[in-house]
């Protein structure tokens, strides 16, 4: 069944679209005629917009161009490609030197959205569950357990009222074993999870942070037969090395969160 669109928010998108297509602007009666609508309508929500900034009036021609508003939302939206762009190829470094595959996440109300993902060019090993847009649980992955490491208990209580439910047999069900999990990420800063979420398979995450504040978390993957203690300590130590530079950027960049792009 055909979605009726909602006329007055149509409305709104069409004026913003009309507006930046015309930079140099247009008077409230071209704005209606081109738009077919009647200016008795149009101009109620004009006057919003202009309230709001998302449009201004130049009084000399009686003509309105895009406002400041409408620029700090597509600005908001390119920052948020450059700094995605930024941790992309942190991420191309770590595969080029490890020849694992690494992932980019951030929490989405108790689960894992995965946001970025770089994999090595040889043929994988084990078949990885994640891609960009999946959402897993978070307590059973080494990306959600950096995520959630500042959390105490009963706010993790409350993201899964419903208690910690196995994707794998090795999945951690307890959450008293999952706050003693989160306490040593705590002191080190490095999460991990050895087949919780896909048998074979192991995973190491750090967070990033920006002020203080947990914006995202960074992760390699490692099939568990070449989980080596040399393998693993160059995981680490190359997801510490991304976590130094990338902390820094969203803090000069004043990233307070990520969306998907």
């Amino acid at each position: 069944m055909k979605q009726i669109a909602h006329k007055p928010t149509e409305r709104v998108l069409n004026i913003l679209e009309l507006l930046s297509n015309n930079p140099e602007g247009l008077t409230l009666t071209e704005i209606a005629e081109t738009i077919q609508s009647p200016k008795s309508t149009i101009y109620p929500i004009i006057q919003t917009m202009l309230e709001r900034q998302f449009i201004k009036l130049e009084k000399s021609s009686l003509k309105y161009t895009i406002g400041i508003s409408a620029f700090f939302i597509g600005s908001s939206y390119l920052r948020n490609e450059y700094v995605l762009e930024f941790v992309k190829k942190e991420m191309q470094t770590i595969v080029s030197q490890i020849d694992e595959t690494c992932q980019m996440g951030i929490l989405d109300h108790g689960q894992v959205l995965y946001v970025l993902k770089e994999e090595p060019k040889k043929d994988m090993d084990i078949r990885i569950v994640s891609y960009v847009g999946k959402r897993l649980p978070a307590y059973c992955t080494a990306l959600g357990k950096a995520l959630l490491h500042n959390y105490d208990i009963e706010e993790i209580k409350m993201l899964y009222p419903n208690g910690l439910k196995p994707m794998t047999k090795n999945t951690i069900t307890d959450f008293n074993i999952l706050e003693e999990q989160l306490k040593e990420i705590r002191k080190g800063q490095i999460a991990s999870e050895t087949e919780e979420t896909t048998e074979y398979l192991c995973c190491f995450a750090v967070p990033l942070v920006s002020k203080n504040k947990t914006i995202a978390a960074l992760s390699i993957s490692i099939p568990t037969f070449r989980a080596t203690e040399d393998k693993i300590n160059q995981a680490i130590q190359l997801l510490q090395k991304a976590k130094k530079k990338i902390d820094h950027f969203f803090t000069k960049m004043n990233i307070e969160k990520l969306t998907n792009m």
